[in-house]
């Protein structure tokens, strides 16, 4: 290769990345060629006199950053690929800012302007203080130079934040760049420069100033602070000042919640509620587990109950899984397989939950259509309920982790629940949530429509079954609107992220699920909670400990005997009924 051709020849390496949109492989073996001829200029240009002065290298810089070859920079940098050169950094990502950096300084020019698609270099001179914006994203302030004639060089990239990884010395996994990367150089001595970021995600926050240190993880190079400090964040930039002259960005994460008082006061009400949901679901198996054999006669009742015990079931397993994703996030160390895990077995209970709940909706439509007899079997029924209720879940659940998994777009930066910011796959969540709170709504004012209007009961079974359904009415018309306004506040946190409000509603709202089941879902149908309490010892030594408080509080009153004995028979009498 004649080293006077190297650029054009690195060039024309970079336009065969964006001409290779099918082979990965392909695109990581010209991205590492077109390295070896940067870097062959970087340590070999200055003897054999060939200068910078030519627009091609950045035009080639700026193709090799585009997004078309994010994925193969992932993959050089995952994989810690070694550059060619004993004397130059280990890591390929700084192996093209040093090459960058080095020929920049090689610019004769006092005044040298390149434009490119990509990347914007601008040379220039001043003499005590310098003010510019670059590319109307990056403006840059120097203050207090000590005089005299200086140049300063400025390169601003449009998208390096393709190339250089997220790792810092903290080595957080939720942090984003999220601002341009720019490379200020300068003559003299410079110890005081301002930087104000246009941010690319305004949902973001917890900005961090930061520079490319090229000596960090052994050579490798990662982003890190020393020198630098935050001065301003509005909504829209970030203003940094630093000490010191290389190449600068700024690391965001998603928002999280600083102040510690709010911090705490949503830990309490997420784990008490939590608590006292796990213990209310678990109150609601065991009475169901005590009156089944009594409502299996009636086939609605049944499959009332069926519906009752898989939402239960359902939204204890996620809250288990919900605290472990906690535990997960809260640790020192993170674990993605873990954390993985944990999101996508929340991700198809929650969806169990409401999957089940739109079963239960189903079947009150369906059995007040049908006019309270024939058509489908308990057994076809049954059937149609799991897989509905176990089926739908698995299968969303399942394509959503195959589609955004391998792009490693799957899990929050901040927890472990589903990606919103790279992938939107929280969709998979709500959207069903939403549709099926509408669909729920739907059914229960068509199916009170029609029980308005036949009003009549012929006999006691049609009363029986009037009476399930009234249930279930009473028990979707809570739930459907209690779990819709508790989901819109989830997304609501996302959209509105430094909203206090919102967070503490969901955290209280959310906890609380399995006690709105208990109580709606299964203590409100008195028939079966009284099946239960004749069936049971233990529930009904409760019933008569009360029975026997209402005849003592009754015989002692002043009304005399006979009002004693009235009262008694109908504290028992409402006791069978209720």
């Amino acid at each position: 290769m004649a080293f006077d051709r190297l650029p054009e020849k690195c060039f024309g390496l970079g336009r065969r990345v964006i001409a290779s949109p099918q082979s990965s492989d392909l695109r990581r073996l010209i991205i590492q060629r077109s390295l070896s001829g940067i870097e062959l200029l970087r340590r070999y240009g200055p003897q054999l006199g060939v200068p910078f002065g030519q627009p091609d290298i950045l035009l080639t810089t700026g193709v090799l950053t585009t997004n078309g070859s994010t994925e193969s920079w992932d993959i050089l940098n995952t994989d810690n690929a070694r550059n060619i050169s004993v004397s130059g950094p280990k890591g390929v990502s700084s192996t093209l800012l040093l090459a960058i950096e080095t020929l920049t300084s090689r610019i004769t020019n006092d005044s040298f302007d390149i434009n490119t698609p990509h990347i914007l270099l601008n040379k220039t001179t001043f003499t005590d203080d310098f003010k510019a914006e670059f590319n109307s994203s990056v403006a840059i302030n120097v203050l207090g130079s000590d005089g005299g004639n200086k140049s300063i060089t400025v390169i601003t990239f449009a998208s390096m934040d393709n190339v250089l990884p997220v790792r810092d010395e903290d080595n957080s996994p939720f942090n984003v760049i999220n601002g341009r990367v720019v490379l200020v150089q300068s003559s003299g001595a410079i110890n005081n420069v301002s930087f104000t970021f246009d941010i690319f995600d305004e949902a973001l926050g917890n900005p961090k100033c930061v520079f490319w240190n090229f000596s960090l993880f052994e050579g490798i190079g990662g982003w890190d602070d020393e020198g630098c400090e935050l001065v301003h964040h509005p909504n829209k930039t970030v203003t940094c000042n630093c000490n010191h002259l290389t190449s600068f960005s700024i690391l965001m994460s998603p928002y999280l919640p600083d102040d510690p008082a709010l911090l705490f006061l949503l830990k309490y009400i997420t784990y008490i509620g939590v608590g006292i949901s796990i213990a209310s679901l678990v109150i609601c198996l065991i009475i169901e587990a005590v009156i089944w054999r009594k409502i299996r006669k009636n086939t609605t009742s049944y499959l009332r109950h069926v519906s009752i015990v898989n939402i239960a079931v359902s939204l204890l397993i996620a809250n288990v899984w919900f605290i472990i994703g906690a535990f997960i996030s809260d640790a020192d160390e993170k674990d993605p397989p873990a954390c993985i895990t944990a999101t996508f077995f929340i991700h198809f209970f929650y969806l169990a939950l409401f999957f089940w709940m739109l079963a239960s909706g189903l079947l009150l439509l369906y059995r007040t259509v049908n006019v309270f007899d024939g058509g489908l079997s308990k057994k076809s029924m049954l059937a149609i309920g799991f897989t509905l209720g176990y089926g739908a879940p698995l299968v969303t659940a399942i394509i959503t982790i195959a589609v955004t998994q391998p792009k490693e777009a799957y899990i929050r930066y901040t927890g472990c629940w589903l990606n919103w910011d790279q992938s939107k796959a929280l969709l998979a969540f709500v959207v069903p949530v939403l549709l099926i709170v509408v669909i729920n709504l739907i059914i229960l004012l068509v199916v009170i429509y029609k029980m308005l209007r036949r009003r009549v009961v012929a006999n006691a079974a049609q009363a029986a079954e009037r009476h399930v359904l009234v249930v279930i009415i009473r028990s979707l018309a809570v739930l459907t609107p209690f779990f819709g306004l508790t989901w819109g506040l989830g997304v609501g946190t996302m959209a509105k992220p430094n909203n206090r409000g919102i967070h503490v509603s969901f955290a209280f709202f959310n906890s609380l699920q399995g006690f709105f089941i208990l109580v709606f879902g299964t203590l409100l149908d008195k028939k079966s909670t009284s099946a239960g309490s004749s069936s049971s010892g233990g529930l009904g030594f409760f019933r008569n400990r009360r029975r026997a408080r209402d005849v003592f509080h009754v015989s002692s009153s002043d009304s005399g005997s006979s009002h004693s004995q009235h009262f008694t028979t109908l504290a028992d009498s409402s006791g069978q009924s209720g």
